[in-house]
């Protein structure tokens, strides 16, 4: 696949809130695939919040599946599942696609029913379009960040100005 095709996501909202669910269950997806640092709640954080409980509660609602999808240490992305009473696969090696082969074959769905939500460009939308499944780019929940994604986002701010997203 072509670098530049990897790194374009399908959708880019500001915020989970805005996703067209109704659109997406209209095209046959049926399960989300969710990062949760800076998609779902706080970079970092150990306890899902407010936001990620309702979003949660309301894909739930108009009936799709969702399953957390973190390069987060096990038992963080683990316990925040559990928080959240949805499975979770641990350690998903983003931007390589593994974490969302192992995803779906966890919720017994297909590629073209799921969808991959995250913040970043160079993990959660290049592993989803390399897997291939639907991509959605969502803005970064808060600015506070840890060090290593904060060197990375001028590079993805430069990437969405010569893709134009």
């Amino acid at each position: 696949m072509n670098i530049f095709k990897a790194m374009k996501p399908d959708a880019v909202y500001k915020a989970v809130t805005e996703i067209p669910l109704r659109e997406l269950k209209e095209a046959g997806k049926t399960c989300f695939l969710l990062d949760f640092d800076n998609t779902l709640g706080p970079d970092h954080s150990t306890e899902p919040t407010d936001y990620s409980r309702e979003f949660i509660d309301k894909i739930q609602k108009e009936g799709f599946k969702c399953i957390l999808v973190s390069n987060a240490k096990s038992g963080r992305s683990s316990g925040i599942a559990s928080s959240l009473s949805i499975p979770c696969v641990t350690y998903a090696h983003k931007p390589r696609p593994v974490g969302i082969y192992k995803a779906i074959e966890k919720m017994n769905v297909t590629k073209d029913e799921c969808v991959m939500v995250g913040d970043q460009i160079f993990t959660d939308v290049i592993a989803g379009k390399t897997a291939p499944v639907y991509t959605i780019l969502v803005e970064r929940y808060s600015k506070k960040e840890i060090w290593y994604v904060v060197l990375k986002r001028p590079l993805e701010k430069l990437v969405r100005l010569i893709g134009k997203f």
